[in-house]
């Protein structure tokens, strides 16, 4: 089970040290592009297809965390600038971005 050891906003960027030792940097603008949330990434219906809603415009205030709560012992919930809040980013999604493997929405 991965685990946060610290976690750190340095400049524009998320600082994550894991408990196996590991690090995960992640640029806070990468970060609330790849919000996980139903409103950003879409939802899958029964059928497979993706439904998004429209593009909501992101401004320089997007791309400033002001909080980062933790979720259970799995995720963590940013807070932007923007008011944004309602991606639940789990440990392995943000190990998944930091590495570079994860998608853009």
């Amino acid at each position: 089970m991965m685990r946060i050891a610290d976690l750190q906003v340095l400049g524009d960027e998320l600082a994550i040290k894991w408990e196996d030792g590991g690090e995960t940097f992640i640029r806070l603008e990468a970060l609330r592009r790849h919000c996980p949330c139903a409103g950003c990434k879409g939802e899958m219906d029964v059928m497979g297809n993706v439904h998004r809603g429209p593009e909501i415009p992101l401004t320089p205030t997007s791309f400033q965390m002001t909080r980062i709560l933790p979720v259970g012992g799995y995720a963590l919930q940013p807070v932007w600038g923007d008011g944004h809040s309602t991606g639940l980013y789990s440990f392995e999604y943000l190990r998944a971005l930091g590495q570079g493997t994860e998608q853009a929405p």
